[in-house]
């Protein structure tokens, strides 16, 4: 009988099984990751709100809505909603500096308040001094609703409103019906409070709801809006068409839909397929080395 000298392998009954043991356990490890992370999704999948919603939350009582730190906002739920450059046709048009602005909306049986905050480092109030550009923040709504207007200030056919805040401690509500053709509008209904705290400002608009007025936007309760925001920082020279605006975003007025936004969703299914793709993959190694 010729004595094993290592150069052929391990053939035991011992050994075979041990083999087909580990490949079962990454076979079992990987369907049971698997069903476990899929039964914790499915309630998530089922109450999924798509990406570009905005909640809005219901309230009996305005209380200190009105108020950039008011307490009413504490349960407010809220929506970072990412802002690039607008594009516009103005000298260095891309160089804005506001990434984010986090977006808190909540209504009454009579007022619609957005709370609007973003990261600025200073404080532009005025514009007194040469070259000088206040800090503002816009929301831009669809005059009406029947069809989306186009994202840049609207057209002569489809017409916006906007509520503009500036630094200064203006603030005016604007009609237009494409770019450059901002007319004033009285609105004696809006208000904005802001305040710069922790190198954050912080605006909060208001207006009455409902709207009987031509090319005045009329918010209904049981309806969601299309909602555009944009911003300027005054000190790097944003003022006009430089500035760092977003898509069309929607307020959630209509019945609740609830859950995350969908793109987590997609996210976390990603992910489950990564985990399942490379434990299946390590099998395949696996068998092809003959393991």
């Amino acid at each position: 009988m010729r004595e094993d000298d290592g150069s052929v392998p391990d053939r035991t009954p011992e050994s075979t099984l041990g083999s087909k043991l580990s490949r079962e356990h990454v076979a079992a490890l990987a369907l049971v990751v698997t069903v476990v992370a899929s039964a914790a999704l499915l309630p998530t999948l089922a109450d999924a709100r798509p990406a570009y919603e905005i909640p809005v939350d219901y309230q009996q009582s305005s209380a200190d809505l009105s108020e950039p730190s008011g307490e009413a906002w504490d349960s407010v739920p809220a929506a970072s909603v990412p802002l690039s450059s607008a594009g516009a046709s103005v000298p260095a048009a891309d160089e804005t500096s506001v990434e984010s602005v986090r977006v808190e909306v909540a209504r009454t049986n009579e007022r619609l308040y957005l709370r609007l905050s973003w990261a600025d480092a200073t404080t532009d109030t005025s514009t007194d001094e040469i070259s000088g550009f206040a800090d503002a923040v816009a929301v831009q709504l669809p005059a009406n609703q029947s069809e989306r207007p186009p994202i840049a200030m609207g057209s002569t056919s489809n017409r916006v409103n906007v509520w503009y805040w500036s630094g200064t401690g203006e603030h005016e509500a604007l009609l237009a019906g494409g770019p450059g053709t901002t007319t004033e509008i009285d609105e004696p209904t809006l208000r904005a409070n802001a305040t710069h705290e922790d190198g954050r400002w912080t605006v909060v608009f208001s207006r009455s709801m409902a709207s009987d007025r031509a090319n005045v936007t009329d918010v209904s309760p049981n309806r969601d809006m299309d909602v555009a925001l944009a911003v300027w920082n005054g000190s790097n020279m944003e003022r006009s068409g430089r500035k760092a605006t977003s898509e069309w975003y929607y307020l959630a007025l209509g019945p609740d839909t609830g859950g995350p936004p969908y793109e987590a969703i997609l996210w976390s299914v990603a992910g489950l397929a990564i985990v399942f793709t490379t434990l299946v993959t390590i099998e395949g190694i696996r068998r092809t080395r003959g393991e």
